[in-house]
């Protein structure tokens, strides 16, 4: 069973930086395509940034303030977060890609974004930043 944790939430003033970490277990980092969304209160889910076979996916928002990065000897994504603004607040998911045409899955929900079908999402670590 695919399972995504993710780490390194916290509370900081604007200005302020964050390193949000990703350890799927049961699935490999450098096999799969990666992505953070985020999910902020009375809002739509947001895609951040993704990684994806060498190429990096940015929301306008967080261009230039975010870095996504995957490290395969030690199988975990990270999200760097520089310049943190009270409007990144929110619970930060980790998506793995999944095959639509994989092992037959009635519970499975799929956002495709960037070309890339996230079908694996973690529970989310909470950011906030004050102002």
């Amino acid at each position: 069973r695919v399972q995504l944790v993710e780490s390194g939430g916290g509370s900081v003033q604007a200005g302020g930086s964050l390193r949000l970490s990703c350890a799927p277990s049961g699935y490999s980092v450098s096999s799969n395509c990666w992505g953070w969304f985020r999910q902020a209160p009375y809002k739509e889910r947001e895609g951040v940034a993704g990684i994806c076979r060498g190429s990096t996916f940015y929301a306008d928002s967080v261009k230039g303030r975010f870095t996504i990065s995957q490290d395969n000897a030690e199988n975990t994504v990270h999200l760097q977060m520089n310049l943190l603004k009270p409007e990144d607040t929110g619970v930060y998911i980790c998506a793995a890609s999944r095959s639509r045409y994989g092992d037959y899955d009635p519970t499975a929900r799929f956002y495709p974004l960037w070309g890339i079908d996230f079908g694996y999402f973690g529970q989310g670590t909470q950011v906030t930043v004050s102002s």
